[in-house]
């Protein structure tokens, strides 16, 4: 089929005619051509999709805005399998007052003709949910199963009493009276907003601290509190522009997650995080970007005035006027890098980890950590597996090097291997680091078709040291055609992590807590291992030569002697019948042991000889 350089839309069809892709382009002959040249340069998932095409149809556009336009409606449309596809609508949400006597108050995802009142509808399901929690904490209301007043007196009171976030009336230390009117002022607090409940509060204190009713104005003066706090905490961002969505994203293990934080007049008042499947393992970010934001605005009402991104997208000027003309005033897309607009992308960005790990068994932290790291250090993606190294020795003997694997930022212990120097002897920290990375990447050779141990690559190496240890081990690298990022690991005079260098300059890491907390973590655990491999190696090289000193002591005796007893200490407590046992020991050789370690004895068995 002939391809016109024209704009349009392209819709990618399989056998059975169904469609599995749509997408828009400025040029279509050029566009569509990429698929079907050499796939080398492409994403595993857009790999399977051009396999699976059997044929394609286009529809020519006046403009690449128009295009896009009609690119959004196809694809919410049909919701072809390959394009990232979002929920068509946010779903209502609504705010659940019981009619019983004792009312309670939930959150629920639909209205049900049950006699109960609702409130909403709420288009933010976030938002509902958090409101019926603060309103629950701060007017100290059970959010337990248990039914009143069925329930009354049949137990203890639960944490949450002790913790003065209930009032217990299961254990019958609340009246009705008392609980319907706290549920009164929740509802009030849930309909009117903080600052009107604050105002009604506030009076109600007074006038029971005039009429000598000082209990209930010190409960009306801690629920006052606990409004505050909330408010606070919600206003914990604040930012310069009355409107604004930050939008993030994540990547792991051939998945990625979105995240949006949406913000009005400096609050928080919505969160969504969406995770996409079978993106391989080298995705097109700014392309998925992209594609996110066409559906994820597709689907939305409510556009603000600046969306922030946390990296680049493509068609960026396309996207801003689509938005722009849905809005209908002109929408800006930020990439802050530093004050409270960058506050609120790395908000965003952790909430996207935080839900990601979740999903794989982690925790967000982690996540945040090795993405920050990759940002800092330039690389592509989150290394996936580090390996670090250090060299340990007293003055140039017993040279040992330790090596130590974090796979998805987490020790695997099991990978751990220890290296005894053997190239050389004396102290030569860059000679031994040269050596032993030598040593690894030869077994790399050799056991790379199984893809474990030493025939996994890492996706990032950390040498406990300076640029002088980078530079010895460059050479290594590239004698085996690897191109993994290295990098050494500079302490500052107190022994504590200061900085990540190359050979060219430092790169601080202070400024990124996750990231310095990561690496200065690798850092204490290669020295560890490695020092405590040198201890007691260095140790067993002590025992073994105080051994060999004694007469007719030679390696081999003094290998067995110490596999036999195992401590220095239990081989001199021995006697002869005891040292004869071991093997390769004669009598002469036993009492020559026994006699070292046993002067006095030994002459006087000389002189009952005589």
């Amino acid at each position: 089929m002939k391809l016109p350089l024209l704009p349009g839309v392209y819709i990618m069809k399989n056998k059975k005619g169904e469609i599995i892709y749509i997408g828009k382009a400025k040029a279509l002959k050029n566009r569509v051509s990429q698929y079907f040249g050499s796939d080398r340069n492409h994403p595993e998932k857009v790999k399977k999709m051009v396999a699976s095409v059997d044929h394609f149809d286009y529809i020519i556009c006046k403009s690449e805005f128009e295009a896009l336009v009609l690119e959004c409606s196809l694809i919410k449309q049909h919701k072809p399998h390959y394009n990232i596809l979002l929920k068509d609508d946010k779903g209502y949400s609504y705010i659940r007052i019981s009619n019983d006597e004792w009312r309670r108050i939930s959150f629920e995802m639909q209205q049900n003709d049950d006699g109960a009142e609702y409130l909403g509808p709420f288009m933010s399901a976030w938002y509902a949910r958090n409101a019926v929690e603060e309103a629950l904490r701060i007017f100290k209301l059970p959010d337990c199963g248990k039914v009143f007043p069925r329930d009354i007196g049949k137990g203890r009171p639960c944490l949450n009493y002790h913790i003065k976030q209930c009032n217990a009336p299961c254990a019958g230390k609340q009246t009705l009276e008392d609980y319907n009117e706290s549920v009164d002022d929740a509802i009030h607090f849930l309909r009117a907003g903080d600052s009107e409940s604050i105002r009604l509060m506030t009076e109600k204190m007074n006038e029971a601290a005039e009429n000598l009713e000082f209990e209930l104005a010190a409960k009306l003066r801690d629920r006052i509190t606990a409004v505050k706090r909330m408010k606070e905490k919600q206003t914990v961002v604040e930012v310069n522009i009355k409107e604004q969505d930050a939008v993030s994203v994540i990547t792991e293990n051939g998945e990625a997650c979105f995240a949006v934080i949406r913000f009005k007049d400096g609050k928080l008042y919505d969160k969504e995080d969406f995770i996409i499947h079978d993106i391989g393992d080298d995705p097109d970010l700014p392309s998925m970007r992209t594609e996110f934001l066409q559906q994820y605005y597709s689907v939305r009402n409510y556009i603000p005035m600046v969306v922030s991104v946390d990296g680049d997208i493509e068609d960026e000027e396309l996207i801003s006027d689509w938005l722009s003309e849905k809005k209908g005033k002109k929408v800006k897309i930020a990439h802050p890098h530093k004050g409270d607009n960058m506050r609120i992308i790395e908000m965003s960005r952790e909430n996207a980890a935080e839900r990601l790990a979740q999903s794989h068994g982690h925790f967000g932290h982690e996540l945040t950590a090795l993405d920050e790291l990759a940002k800092l250090l330039g690389l592509e993606k989150p290394p996936h597996r580090i390996e670090s190294y250090d060299i340990s020795h007293t003055a140039g003997s017993d040279n040992v090097a330790g090596m130590i694997v974090y796979k998805d930022a987490r020790p695997s212990k099991k990978d751990y291997r220890r290296f005894a120097i053997k190239g050389f002897t004396g102290q030569d920290d860059y000679a031994s680091m040269a050596e032993v990375l030598t040593r690894r990447f030869e077994e790399y050779q050799k056991e790379k078709s199984t893809g474990e141990g030493f025939g996994e690559l890492p996706d990032l190496i950390l040498l406990d040291g300076g640029k002088g240890q980078v530079s010895a081990v460059r050479p290594v690298l590239e004698k085996f055609g690897l191109d993994v990022p290295l990098f050494g690991m500079v302490k500052d005079n107190h022994h504590r992590t200061r900085a990540i260098t190359d050979e060219g300059h430092e790169i601080s890491i202070s400024s990124k807590r996750r990231a310095f907390t990561l690496v200065s973590g690798i850092q204490d655990e290669v020295h560890r291992f490695a020092i405590t491999y040198h201890r007691k190696k260095h140790s067993k090289r002590t025992f073994s030569s105080s051994l060999t000193e004694i007469e007719g002591i030679g390696s081999v005796r003094a290998k067995a002697l110490m596999q036999r007893f195992k401590t220095l200490a239990r081989i001199k407590q021995a006697d002869i019948q005891e040292l004869m046992t071991v093997k390769g020991m004669n009598l002469p050789a036993a009492e020559a042991v026994y006699g070292y370690y046993h002067p006095n004895d030994a002459s006087e068995n000389n002189d009952s000889k005589k």
